[in-house]
């Protein structure tokens, strides 16, 4: 029984027209004898010789090289070789000296911007005693004991008033209820190793327990046994360990782009702390200070995350004319509404420290900062997503991309927007509940100003929102389409002598 012979390789469709390249990224050269060697680096015998280089250029460089010969001798072999580092970007030179046009000047007035308007620190003032501004140090719990409110009360006395009323129930509760006394050690400052007692109410929300690291207040202007208070829970432990699980999800997940997610983050309460608080507090405008920062904010954190390409240039273009469009529509609506910006304790405690505040100016600078986290989201998807079409079909123009990207955009519009309202619900969720218990209309709560602050925030950072999906889509189209007569240029010159190298098995580069 014999066996048929096999050949030694199996044999392969041939190639169309000679140093061709198909789309699965392998490059081949005319070999006359064998039409097929595989641009992925395989060596195949058989009769002739043929060698093909193929680069992947980027920004505009030569598309590939293609060099082929072939010789009839017998025992010949065949050997190919592929140099594609990726497609290329699909960007010509003159875009880029376009987009570069537009972005270095505008990162020139940013950097102009911070070094004019970088504050020293903020002004100092006079502690009020009052809400955040005051002395803190950190202490420990280091004893409760439980003991009756009668007798650790001042008063002494059995409160006999109408216990209809919220405050007539609470009295007569910390009468007849247990009370405990702590003893609280400070740890830190000139009094460290000093302890003080207070009494806890039964009804009180914030309950002490032994060994509990807590947070005081020092007056120093009180008497001394009345000099420190407790003032809120020590939660450094839980948030620092919160904030590393956060951390190792991010690089995890993100690796080396989540990691850079975290150093732009870092960089960015950098210059929240450093430059835009302090330059408001010194009384730089508000709006020209939000401007200014949330700019360094967006165009680190774009670049640092996304890379230094035409891809997230066309992001950062998308991002600063939605941004440009909430300044607008912010300014005439909260001068046309006439918010204050001075609505709560918080924000009466600034005004009062520092008169000179535009507190309208400062509701505006975080309409602009709120809206630049969410911004960068969809800017960099419909950049990313419009650039993804076109890798998958490189003849779509400028109008096909733009309506498939829009198609997509859509879908992320309904979800941004959800999110951010219910991101403002959810803050200002204690005010809708007093005015649910107070039964007022929605009309009269819209009215107030309180509510009428988040529905301006809201709705000029939804619009902005919006438009940011055509504007970047439009311009991703524009530019990823642009270069498409320089890639049938290449083709052009590729069929005399060279084929452009597109694709391949090499490592993709940034587009």
């Amino acid at each position: 029984m014999t066996t048929p012979q096999r050949p030694p390789f199996p044999p392969r469709r041939p190639r169309r027209g000679p140093n061709s390249a198909e789309g699965d990224g392998r490059t081949t050269g005319h070999v006359p004898a064998v039409p097929h060697a595989a641009g992925d680096g395989r060596h195949v015998a058989g009769q002739g010789q043929g060698q093909v280089h193929g680069h992947g250029a980027e920004d505009g460089g030569h598309g590939g090289e293609g060099t082929g010969g072939g010789h009839g001798a017998g025992g010949g072999h065949g050997h190919s070789h592929a140099h594609s580092h990726g497609p290329a970007a699909p960007v010509s030179r003159h875009l880029r000296k376009v987009i570069a046009a537009i972005l270095i000047p505008f990162a020139a007035a940013v950097l102009v911007g911070l070094a004019v308007l970088w504050p020293g620190g903020a002004p100092p003032h006079e502690r009020t005693g009052v809400g955040f501004d005051r002395q803190t140090q950190q202490a420990t719990v280091t004893e409760v004991v439980e003991l009756s409110c009668q007798s650790a009360n001042a008063s002494g006395g059995t409160p006999t008033g109408d216990t209809s009323t919220a405050e007539g129930s609470s009295a007569v509760q910390q009468a007849k209820g247990t009370c405990k006394r702590a003893t609280i050690r400070v740890d830190t400052g000139d009094d460290k190793g000093r302890t003080f007692e207070e009494i806890v109410q039964p009804d009180q929300t914030r309950q002490l327990h032994e060994g509990q690291k807590v947070v005081v207040a020092y007056e120093p202007s009180a008497p001394k046994d009345l000099q420190y208070s407790v003032t809120d829970v020590n939660r450094r432990l839980p948030l620092a360990l919160l904030a590393g699980i956060f951390a190792l999800a991010v690089v995890a997940v993100g690796r080396m782009r989540g990691l850079m997610a975290l150093v732009s983050l870092a960089i960015s309460f950098l210059l929240l702390n450093f430059f835009i608080l302090p330059a408001v507090l010194q009384g730089s405008n508000p709006l020209v200070v939000a401007v200014i920062g949330s700019s360094a904010i967006m165009l680190i954190a774009l670049y640092l995350c996304h890379g230094l390409s035409a891809r997230t240039s066309v992001a950062v273009l998308g991002t600063l004319i939605s941004l440009l469009l909430i300044g607008v529509l912010g300014s005439l609506f909260i001068g046309w509404a006439a918010l204050t910006g001075n609505t709560d304790d918080n924000t009466g405690l600034i005004h009062g420290l520092y008169p000179s505040i535009d507190m309208s100016g400062l509701l505006l600078a975080g309409v602009i900062i709120g809206s630049l986290g969410v911004l960068d989201d969809v800017t960099v998807t419909q950049t990313s997503a419009v650039w993804e079409l076109h890798e998958a079909n490189p003849a779509m123009g400028w109008r096909g991309l733009y309506r498939a990207g829009i198609r997509i955009g859509r879908d992320h519009i309904a979800s941004v927007v959800n999110t951010l309202v219910l991101a403002y619900a959810g803050a200002a969720l204690p005010l809708l509940l007093l005015f649910s218990i107070a039964q007022s209309g929605v009309g009269t709560v819209a009215n107030s100003e309180l509510v009428a602050e988040e529905i301006v925030r809201t709705l000029v950072g939804s619009i902005g929102l919006v438009a940011s999906v055509p504007v970047t889509t439009a311009l991703a189209a524009l530019v990823v389409s642009a270069d498409r007569p320089a890639q049938a240029a290449g083709a052009a010159a590729g069929a005399g002598g060279g084929a452009p190298a597109r694709g391949g098995r090499g490592r993709r580069r940034k587009r």
